[in-house]
């Protein structure tokens, strides 16, 4: 399956206004793509909505969140339920610092309906920090029936080793995203005690133009050990 699993709607203040759910699925057709994941900044509450649009069009779609932990990690969350991933949405806004958005600073917090209109905003600014660990965040994806992803983990802000400087030994996650291929022997150099890690290259797209073309693939048996399926 040719996927891009972290990409940001208008929800997201750093995106695009026309980050819309038929602008973004339109565009991952064109491009080739199979499956995709839209991954906003610290909310779910355009999940529902994208995933309509997603399969609506016969796009596979996994519903996600990028959340900010306390130390100021990048953490994708990935369920494939609607409903867990809701869940998960609720205990984000229990963590969540309720700071309200500025968009002539941050930018627009944009929810959409299935015609692309704006139907509202996000109040609170999703850019800052959950009041919990990486730790935590990971143990809440996993409560929910999630999956966590480190996200950027090697050249960008907020990955966890630009953040850290390494990652934990013990830590439960269930995938690693880089940016580069190269990047994969590094990481496993870095860190010898991971054992076969799955890896996610994805684009991280603001804007339409900058989501994946069809060169990221991932095969259904390594989907499936993603997921606990073997």
């Amino acid at each position: 399956m040719f996927y891009d699993m972290h990409i940001h709607s208008a929800l997201s203040p750093c995106a695009m206004d026309d980050m819309s759910c038929n602008n973004i699925v339109n565009m991952a057709l064109l491009k080739g793509l199979e499956l995709i994941s839209v991954t906003d900044h610290n909310s779910m509450a355009q999940q529902r909505m994208m995933a309509e649009t997603a399969l609506k069009a016969g796009l596979r779609y996994i519903c996600g969140a990028e959340v900010q932990t306390r130390e100021e990690v990048h953490v994708l969350s990935y369920f494939t339920e609607i409903e867990k991933a809701e869940a998960f949405g609720s205990w984000i806004i229990s963590v969540r610092q309720h700071f309200p958005n500025n968009p002539h600073f941050f930018g627009n917090q944009l929810l959409f309906n299935a015609d692309d209109e704006v139907i509202g905003h996000e109040d609170d600014c999703l850019i800052f920090s959950l009041d919990a660990s990486l730790e935590e965040v990971i143990d809440a994806i996993h409560r929910f029936s999630g999956k966590a992803v480190l996200a950027h983990i090697i050249d960008r802000k907020n990955g966890v080793m630009s953040q850290l400087g390494f990652i934990p030994k013990d830590l439960p996650f269930d995938g690693l995203e880089v940016t580069k291929p190269e990047q994969i022997d590094k990481a496993l150099k870095l860190h010898a005690w991971i054992k076969d890690p799955i890896f996610f290259m994805n684009s991280d797209a603001h804007t339409l133009i900058d989501i994946s073309e069809a060169d990221h693939n991932i095969e259904e048996t390594t989907w499936d050990k993603f997921w606990g399926y073997q």
